[in-house]
């Protein structure tokens, strides 16, 4: 009965960390600031709720004499994993000001099939067949979703591909992240990378609208920092916790969908049937080239690697 009953608040714990996650989107819309300033106050917001989490984490090591507490905290792989998260989140929330909030949740979502190209051109790790035509039907759906914009000249594919490039900065934070978890908590991780990514924002986002107007600005800054980067991260790094990793990913999955779930009933954004074809393709398509990269001792679930910390 234990196990069921763990299995299911982190089934539970899952669900609501990918639909606190998948609300960032809505808030960097409604946000008084500039989507760059927007990230860095997410982030900025944040750093005390995480920090306190990692402090929790490294006392309980200590009580347990695990082998974390003898990690240097001063690993220089946790600035390299700030610059890409920083790379991630600032590219995502400028493709949200120029595309749907769907389209550029799931196009920065397609980062697992990027990792695996990664660790090909890193590690040499070469993929299967099945890999490559996963990423083909993929890619295929990717052009379903942005087919409207083809069709019109090309005109406003520009946060199509700020998204894209998000997912290929997340890719790099992935692997980052992934080596980092061998030798530190993940409350840790979350923290030091949380506060170097802001760091590294700041001078951008003054460049921007960078305080709000109204209170009603300041509690959707909080908002965002809250639901987006600290609780919806707690929760599914808890849940990875205690569920395999083939129900892990599935945050991914519910974090799109909730995204798009959130944008047509407050934004009324809707997608046409042809780009929700092409949604659900890329979707199968990244399942399909898991399932044939299939699980690697070195790249195992992680926090961010189940759902894009977006």
């Amino acid at each position: 009965m234990k196990p069921e009953r763990s299995e299911l608040s982190a089934l539970l714990a899952l669900l609501a960390g990918a639909l606190a996650i998948g609300s960032s989107g809505i808030f960097v819309r409604i946000s008084e600031t500039g989507p760059v300033a927007t990230a860095f106050w997410r982030g900025a917001l944040a750093v005390p709720p995480l920090a306190l989490w990692a402090l929790i984490e490294r006392r309980a090591a200590v009580r347990a004499a695990a082998p974390l507490t003898s990690a240097p905290l001063l690993d220089p792989l946790f600035f390299w994993a700030g610059v890409f998260f920083a790379g991630d989140i600032g590219l995502w929330h400028l493709s949200l000001v120029r595309n749907s909030v769907a389209a550029s949740t799931l196009e920065a979502n397609t980062a697992p099939i990027v990792v695996s190209i990664l660790a090909w051109a890193v590690w040499g790790e070469r993929p299967r067949l099945g890999f490559l035509l996963a990423t083909l039907l993929a890619f295929a759906g990717m052009l379903l979703i942005v087919s409207p914009k083809l069709v019109a000249g090309g005109h406003g594919l520009a946060g199509d591909a700020l998204a894209l490039g998000a997912a290929w900065f997340y890719a790099a934070y992935i692997l980052a992240v992934a080596r980092l978890r061998a030798r530190h908590g993940t409350g840790v991780v979350m923290f030091a990378s949380t506060l170097i990514f802001s760091v590294l924002l700041l001078p951008l986002a003054l460049r921007e609208q960078f305080l709000p107007d109204t209170g009603h600005g300041w509690l959707v800054l909080i908002g965002c920092a809250l639901s987006a980067q600290a609780l919806g991260q707690s929760l599914i790094a808890y849940a990875l916790a205690h569920l395999p990793a083939t129900l892990g990913s599935v945050g991914l999955y519910l974090q799109v969908v909730a995204a798009a779930g959130y944008a047509w009933l407050l934004l009324d954004e809707r997608l046409e049937p042809l780009q929700l074809l092409g949604g659900v393709i890329v979707l199968v398509g990244i399942a399909l080239a898991r399932a044939a990269r299939g699980t690697r001792a070195r790249l195992k679930a992680t926090a961010p690697d189940a759902a894009s910390p977006l």
